[in-house]
């Protein structure tokens, strides 16, 4: 490992990591903050239910496809440069999305997020595994997950009362003033690093593993629209498969692979990537759905939402914490199991509970989700670094949080796809429309109240009240939560099992010297 012949003082250790969390905490507050403004984005700008739902998903696209490729960049370039790289761009793309002219716009300036977010990601979260040691690093790596916390307990709040006061494009604005200070913190503080063993950018294997994320996506996205019968979509999903196995070829030839498929041969390592993906499901798609729902279906104000996604998001301030210290009396898979099934207890509580409830209703089940997640998000980013070879990190990193943000991405095209579908299905039942034009109105009119614009479903279904609108959307959202458990529940058994397994029991010598926790 290539770096500074001077050894870092506790202090500077210290303002390194705030300012790596600096810029983990405004990651979040970019995520939900749109979730909330997404209606008031849509009046404000217009645009059709893909292009809203790009919003939220070119950010996450391009985050999670971006994360291996700044993984790399980092061991190979240093790791301070490429954070500090992404803290610029992170900064001035918010600019960019609070002055945007149009959705076209926005968007764009939401997918250039996502690319600036995962090299300060990846750089930051590389260059802190070089910080610190054992103990010092599994603690550190807590904070980092709970910085993720601060932002998602207090950016849904904070962002409806900056769009109350100031309107949507405020909300952009606390996004660049922290990562210019987090730049110029690391600027000042932050010691460069690289593997030295690292060859460059593994290029072909960045490009196909990119297109095919992106075609997947926008597959998924367009489907409920188009139908999943579509040429168009049926195109863009056979491509995205073909692009994935050229990119398990590509990296198996390559001296030097963006992904060691080799490490999948490990149920540990395998069990922390199925722990990457599972809050994604189990969590981060509510950040977006409720919200909407609140909003735009259920015709809360942006405050009243924020303040109800509190009670999702609030336990991640400090059980990630308490997670980290539990680690000394119970196995991580323990922990990371329990909370995966307390967060499938409350989301089978939370389909219980119809649309256009009571607030009050939903608040119980909304802190049981946030409370089971919270036990693995503390973990999580510490285990990852802890499965392959100190230097090597910049991979580690970025493999699982590429698991983490791509499966997020995906994860919400395909929900949104699954609801809009299940809503449609139950419009059709309550409405008993004609088969022919009737069933395609009815699928427009899903995806608008998929997307928070109650309005045009009423319009595209003049006939059907908004309370009748409003409960088959509810019942459609409860039948989505159940399947949502399931998955979860799932999850849960087989994070247990895989994680649970001791390094020694894998492979004799490679997995000793693979892992070293």
């Amino acid at each position: 490992m290539v770096q500074s012949k001077k050894a870092p003082g506790a202090a500077e250790k210290a303002l390194v990591l705030v300012a790596v969390c600096l810029a983990a905490l405004s990651m979040p507050l970019t995520f939900t903050g749109p979730a909330v403004a997404l209606p008031a984005i849509g009046r404000a700008l217009g645009g059709s239910p893909i292009a809203h739902n790009w919003v939220t998903n070119a950010f996450m696209l391009t985050f999670g496809s971006s994360l291996m490729a700044a993984g790399a960049l980092a061991d190979a370039y240093g790791r301070k440069r490429i954070f500090l790289i992404g803290t610029a761009a992170f900064g001035l793309f918010s600019l960019v999305a609070a002055i945007s002219p149009s959705i076209l716009w926005l968007d764009l300036a939401r997918a250039a997020q996502g690319v600036a977010a995962a090299f300060a990601f990846a750089g930051g979260a590389a260059a802190l595994a070089q910080e610190f040691d054992d103990g010092a690093r599994m603690r550190a790596f807590s904070l980092l997950g709970t910085s993720f916390g601060i932002g998602l307990s207090f950016g849904p709040i904070a962002s409806g009362l900056m769009i109350d006061a100031f309107g949507w494009p405020s909300i952009f604005l606390p996004v660049a003033g922290a990562t210019a200070v987090a730049f110029l913190i690391a600027a000042r503080f932050m010691r460069d690093s690289r593997d030295p063993a690292a060859a460059g950018l593994d290029w072909p294997g960045a490009a196909s593993f990119t297109a095919a994320l992106a075609l997947l996506t926008y597959g998924f996205l367009k489907a409920p629209e188009a139908g999943w019968s579509d040429p168009t979509v049926v195109g863009l999903i056979a491509g995205a498969v073909v692009l994935f196995l050229a990119f398990g070829l590509i990296e198996r030839k390559v001296a030097r692979p963006m992904l060691d498929l080799s490490l999948f041969r490990y149920p540990r390592f395998v069990g922390v990537q199925l722990l990457a993906a599972a809050p994604a499901y189990a969590f981060v798609v509510l950040l977006i759905l409720l919200p909407v729902r609140f909003v735009g279906v259920e015709g809360m104000g942006e405050i009243g939402a924020g303040r109800m996604m509190i009670a999702l998001s609030a336990p991640l301030l400090v059980l990630p914490l308490v997670a980290g210290l539990l680690t000394r009396w119970l196995p991580a898979s323990v922990l990371c199991a329990t909370g995966l099934a307390i967060s499938a207890a409350g989301l089978f509580w939370l389909s219980g509970v119809p649309g256009g409830a009571p607030p009050s209703a939903l608040l119980l089940p909304m802190l049981t989700i946030g409370v089971g997640i919270s036990l693995p998000w503390g973990l999580m980013d510490g285990l990852a670094v802890s499965v392959v070879p100190k230097e090597r990190a910049g991979m580690a990193t970025g493999i699982f949080n590429t698991t983490r943000v791509a499966g997020e991405g995906l994860a919400l095209a395909v929900v949104s796809a699954v609801l809009s579908a299940l809503t449609a299905g139950h419009l059709a039942t309550a409405a008993t429309p004609a088969p022919a034009a009737e069933t395609g109105r009815l699928g427009q009119a899903a995806q608008r109240l998929v997307t928070g614009d109650l309005a045009a479903a009423q319009a595209l279904l003049p006939g059907t009240g908004r309370d009748l609108l409003v409960t088959q959307y509810g019942l459609a959202f409860s039948t989505l939560l159940v399947l949502l458990t399931a998955i979860t529940v799932v999850t849960a058994i087989v994070v247990f099992l895989f994680m649970g397994r001791r390094a020694e029991e894998e492979q004799p010598e490679t997995a000793q010297a693979t892992f070293c926790a």
